[in-house]
Formats: C-alpha cells, structure tokens, sequence
C-alpha cells in the first residue's frame, strides 16, 4: 500500500486515484493543459507531457509508477519499461491495469464477438465516435498476453512480477518491483 506522501507518477490517459502529497501526472500527447485534466489525473500537483519512453524525472525518483489503460498505447513496450525501472526508487513498484483477451474457448470466443462485433457498433451509436470502439478491440488483440508482459517485466529487470485476471480475464492487473539494490 502506498503511504500519503510518497512521489508516484500515473503514466497513461487515465486517471490516478491514489492519495498522495507528491503525485505526478504523465500524459502522453500535446493536448491542453487545464484544470479539468488535472482533477482527471486525481488532482496531481504536476502534469508533464511527452512520449513515456523518456519521461523528464530524475533516476530512482518514485515508489510507485501506475497506468491504467495506456500501457498497451506504448509505442514500445521494452522501452517504456526501461523507463520505469529508471524512474522508480529501489524496492518501488510498478502497477499496469490493462485490458487483456480472456481465457476459456466459451467464454473468450463469446466476449471476442461482442468485443470486435457488436461494441465498436453500440459504442459508435451511442457517442457518436465509432473509429474510438473499433480502436479499442484491435489494440487489446495487439497487446501481450499477460504471461509475456509478466516475462517482459523480468525481462527488464523487474522481481516480484505477477498478474492477476480480474472479470473473467478482460482486465488484467500487472505487478512488480524494482530491486531494492541495483545498478539501473
């Protein structure tokens, strides 16, 4: 658990809801800066923008880095974990909450679907927005399985990597640590 104060950094489009005095945001993009997006952000005291893998905070200056839903947006998954492992203190933890394609023949053939079939159509209907519901299915079926962003995690240093499926397998909640003694 994080304890109030301590510096973590949300690197994604969506929102931190963690309830610390030092929090940053990180958004990709060049959109606006404004007070909406910091209270989407979880009222973070600092919002930079740019490309996640070369993030303008110092080495081992976190305890925690979180995405929610961004991850998967990464250019270069390698890359971007690189980053974090640079960015967070020794003992610091990452957490990816991500969209993944569920297990089962049933179940995973039923949700992929509705999920390339009937959403981009009922989502586009609704919000007006169809290429944003036909976006997100192709970028779920592109993501890793959560076994290899777990060996993708211990790939680049990370100890402790695990995941954990939550509602069935459509979303997927990815933990690790960075060593507590390292060179990186």
């Amino acid at each position: 658990m994080l304890r109030h104060g301590r510096p973590c950094v949300c690197l994604s489009k969506g929102s931190a809801k963690w309830r610390a005095n030092h929090r940053v945001g990180f958004r990709p993009g060049d959109a606006r800066t404004s007070a909406r997006q910091g209270a989407c952000l979880g009222g973070c005291r600092q919002i930079h923008r740019g490309g996640c893998a070369a993030t303008p905070f110092a080495d081992a200056g976190f305890d925690l880095v979180s995405s929610a839903f961004g991850f998967r947006n990464l250019a270069n998954y390698e890359r971007g974990l690189s980053e974090i492992l640079r960015v967070l203190k020794p003992g610091g933890a990452v957490a990816i909450l991500e969209f993944a394609e569920p297990p089962g023949r049933v179940f995973g053939a039923l949700y992929r679907f509705y999920f390339r079939n009937v959403l981009p159509r009922l989502g586009g209907m609704i919000s007006g927005n169809a290429l944003a519901y036909s976006y997100l299915p192709s970028s779920v079926s592109k993501f890793p399985p959560p076994e290899e962003l777990k060996s993708d995690l211990e790939r680049a240093g990370f100890v402790e990597a695990r995941f954990e499926r939550w509602t069935g397998g459509i979303v997927t909640l990815h933990t690790a640590h960075k060593p507590r003694s390292t060179g990186v």
